[in-house]
C-alpha cells in the first residue's frame, strides 16, 4: 500500500521544523514578556463543550470522533431515519478542538478556585477544522493564543495591539496592518436597520468581504432578508473615509452601538500613550465570523503578500457563562503559525543559520581515535557546544559531505598525527582553513 496523508495535513521535516520553532520561540518570548503563563488542554473535548460556540458554519466544521466500542449496537434504523441531529449524540460524544479559546473558557470554569484573576495564559497547540484545504488553510494547524480573562479594562486590548507589533517586528515582518473594530458597533448597525435578530448573518456575510467582494456580500445579505433600503443604508460603512461620522449618525438611537463607538475612541486614546508607533487602524467592516465575540475584535494582514489574515481575536463577555460562570469577560489574540510560515518563506525572512543545529562534527578513523573523539564530544557538549561524532570510519570525503548537507560549520579531525601530537585539527568548512589546536585552544575558538 502506498502511504499517504489525510488532505489538509502535512509532515514537517527537520528544515521546516527548525523554521517553525523559530516562529514559536519568538511568539513565546513575547507572550512571556507580557506576563502570560503557559497552558495546554487535550486534543479532544466533549461535543457539548464545542457545539454552539462558533455559529452554524463553525459547528459544521467540527471533526467528530466516533464513540469507542460497539456504538452501532446502541442505534436502530429509526435513529438513522430521524437525521443527523438525532443520530449524532448516539454515536459521537467527543470532537477535536476547533480553537483554543473555548477549551480555555472551559478550563477557567473548572479551575476557578485555583487561578488568579485577571488570568493571563498563552497556549501553543494544534487545532482541527473540517474545512476545504487550500493555500494558507489546513485541516490541522497550530494556533498560538494569548488571552486575559477576568477584567473588562481596555488596557488588555492595548496590550494585545502592542504584543502583535512586537511579535511581527521580531519576525522581520514590517509591512502589516492591525485592523480593529467592535462587535457592539455591528450590533448597533443591525439594530439601526431594524434587523437586530439578523446580527449573526450580518457579521458572517461582512466577514467574507475580502474573499467574495462587496457585491457578493450584499447579495448574501439580500438572500437572508435585508431589503434594498436597508442595504443602501449599510453601504456607506464600506467607504474608506468619514465612516465614523456616518456611524455616529446611524447609531444615534442605539445604546449598544454608541457604547461600541465609545470603546473604540477610548482604545484609540490609550494606544497613543505607548512609546512606539502601532500599525493599527479602525475598520468598521471587520466582523470576525465567530459568534462568541461581543466587544473589540482584531485582525492582522500582511500588506505585500496575497494571504488571508495571519492573526485575529477579540473580546468575549459570555463564553464562560455557557459553562455556568457569569460575569467573566475576556479578550485574546491568536497567531496563525502556518500562515506566518508561508508568508516568511515567500518573503525569504528566515535567517540562514536556522539549520545550524550541530556546530561541530568529530571525524575519527579507527578505534583509538574514536575513544578520543568520544571524550572530546562529551567535553564539548558539557560546554554547551552542539556536537556529533560521525558513527563510521570510512573516507574523509564522506564525512565532509555529511557535514555540508547538514550545514555543520566545523569538523574536528582526529587522525594518527593528531593522536601522536595530542592536538586536534579543526577545519572550517566555509573558509576551507584547517589548523591544529590543543584542547584549551579548541574550546576557546569553538565557544566564540
Amino acid at each position: 500500500m502506498k502511504p499517504s496523508l489525510p488532505k489538509g495535513t502535512r509532515d514537517f521535516g527537520p528544515e521546516k521544523m527548525q523554521k517553525r520553532n523559530y516562529i514559536f520561540s519568538h511568539i513565546r518570548e513575547v507572550f512571556q514578556l507580557y506576563g502570560f503563563l503557559p497552558l495546554e488542554t487535550p486534543a479532544m473535548e466533549n461535543l457539548s463543550v464545542l457545539t454552539g460556540k462558533y455559529g452554524d458554519e463553525g459547528d459544521q466544521l467540527l471533526f467528530k470522533i466516533l464513540n469507542s466500542g460497539q456504538y452501532l449496537k446502541k442505534t436502530e434504523t429509526s435513529d438513522y431515519n430521524q437525521g443527523e441531529k438525532h443520530l449524532l449524540p448516539l454515536i459521537s460524544e467527543k470532537g477535536l478542538k476547533y480553537d483554543l479559546t473555548v477549551p480555555f473558557a472551559r478550563y477557567v470554569v473548572m479551575n476557578r478556585n485555583d487561578i488568579t484573576l485577571p488570568f493571563k495564559r498563552y497556549q501553543m497547540q494544534p487545532v482541527w477544522r473540517a474545512d476545504r484545504p487550500q493555500r494558507g488553510r489546513y485541516r490541522e494547524f497550530y494556533q498560538c493564543d494569548a488571552d486575559v480573562i477576568g477584567t473588562e479594562s481596555l488596557v488588555s486590548e492595548v496590550d494585545i495591539i502592542s504584543m502583535i507589533n512586537d511579535v511581527f517586528a521580531r519576525l522581520g515582518l514590517t509591512e502589516f496592518t492591525i485592523k480593529f473594530n467592535n462587535r457592539k458597533i455591528l450590533s448597533g448597525v443591525a439594530q439601526a436597520l431594524g434587523k437586530l435578530e439578523a446580527e449573526g448573518p450580518l457579521c458572517v456575510a461582512i466577514d467574507k468581504l475580502d474573499k467574495i467582494g462587496l457585491d457578493k456580500v450584499l447579495e448574501e445579505l439580500s438572500a437572508t432578508g435585508f431589503d434594498t433600503d436597508e442595504l443602501d443604508r449599510l453601504k456607506p460603512i464600506f467607504n474608506e473615509t468619514d465612516t465614523l461620522d456616518y456611524l455616529s449618525e446611524l447609531l444615534e438611537n442605539s445604546e449598544i452601538g454608541k457604547e461600541g463607538l465609545a470603546e473604540i475612541a477610548e482604545l484609540t486614546h490609550l494606544t497613543q500613550h505607548l512609546s512606539k508607533e502601532l500599525n493599527a487602524v479602525f475598520d468598521p467592516t471587520l466582523a470576525r465570523g465567530l459568534s462568541y465575540y461581543t466587544g473589540t475584535i482584531f485582525e492582522v494582514k500582511i500588506n505585500n503578500v496575497v494571504m488571508g489574515s495571519v492573526s485575529g481575536g477579540g473580546r468575549y463577555d459570555n463564553l464562560t457563562s455557557v459553562f455556568g460562570m457569569e460575569g467573566m469577560s475576556g479578550v485574546g489574540i491568536s497567531f496563525g503559525v502556518d500562515r506566518i510560515y508561508d508568508v516568511m518563506e515567500e518573503l525569504n525572512l528566515f535567517p540562514d543559520d536556522q539549520m545550524l543545529s550541530t556546530k561541530v562534527l568529530i571525524s575519527t578513523f579507527d578505534d583509538e581515535s574514536r575513544v578520543v573523539g568520544l571524550q572530546l564530544m562529551s567535553t564539548l557538549r558539557s560546554e554547551g557546544i552542539n556536537t556529533e561524532l560521525y558513527p563510521e570510519f570510512g573516507k574523509m570525503k564522506k564525512h565532509f559531505q555529511y557535514a555540508d548537507k547538514k550545514r555543520i560549520p566545523h569538523v574536528v579531525i582526529i587522525g594518527s598525527e593528531e593522536l601522536s601530537n595530542k592536538v586536534y585539527s579543526l577545519k572550517n568548512l566555509q573558509s576551507g582553513q584547517q589548523q591544529q589546536y590543543d584542547l584549551s585552544e579548541l574550546l576557546e575558538i569553538l565557544k566564540k
